[in-house]
């Protein structure tokens, strides 16, 4: 039997680091296996990622088309009856400062959405921003109640300033200035 200061890494297993710039001598002395000049050779360099030299690239080759809501999706934390079950053994209320204080939900400011995987057997009085009908159905079942949180609705609120700045009346060129109304600019004609 071995014993553990017997025991070596596999050969080949752990390789040398190559330290360049040491010397003709060492192989790998002034231009560091980075050969001469082109953007390769500086530091920092290199060229970006989907570069194809003079080849159209494929992003601008591939046509676009469709939709794609990435920048204005509406994303939940989820949270299930049986994680609820599980952590609330008192029932009582659950809301989303409980949730991140019992640490089933993450984030600066989650929405949450509650699922009905799993049993209820204890009141719950819920105050979340979604819940499935499942879930609803369970909680109420079991003599608990739901509040949904109202939100707020980014591209709702965006319409709502750009059509508020459309009914405000536009400053006269004189205002715009820093002048009031029916005061000289100081030019004599």
């Amino acid at each position: 039997m071995s014993s553990i200061h017997e025991i070596t890494a596999e050969a080949g297993a752990r390789h040398r680091r190559k330290r360049v710039g040491r010397g003709r001598g060492s192989g790998h002395g002034k231009t560091c296996g980075r050969g001469t000049k082109g953007c390769q050779s500086r530091a920092g360099g290199g060229v970006r990622p989907l570069t194809e030299g003079g080849q159209m690239p494929l992003f601008r080759r591939v046509a676009k088309r469709g939709f794609n809501n990435f920048n204005f999706r509406t994303e939940y934390e989820i949270v299930n009856l049986d994680q609820i079950e599980k952590t609330f053994t008192t029932g009582g209320s659950v809301n989303i400062a409980s949730l991140r204080q019992n640490r089933l939900i993450r984030g600066a400011e989650p929405l949450v959405k509650v699922l009905g995987r799993g049993a209820v057997a204890r009141r719950y009085a819920l105050e979340v921003h979604a819940v499935s009908g499942s879930a609803r159905e369970a909680i109420e079942k079991a003599g608990g109640s739901v509040t949904l949180i109202e939100r707020r609705d980014p591209a709702a609120a965006a319409k709502a300033k750009r059509n508020s700045a459309k009914g405000r009346p536009r400053p006269k060129p004189q205002e715009r200035r820093g002048r009031r109304p029916g005061e000289s600019s100081g030019k004599q004609n």
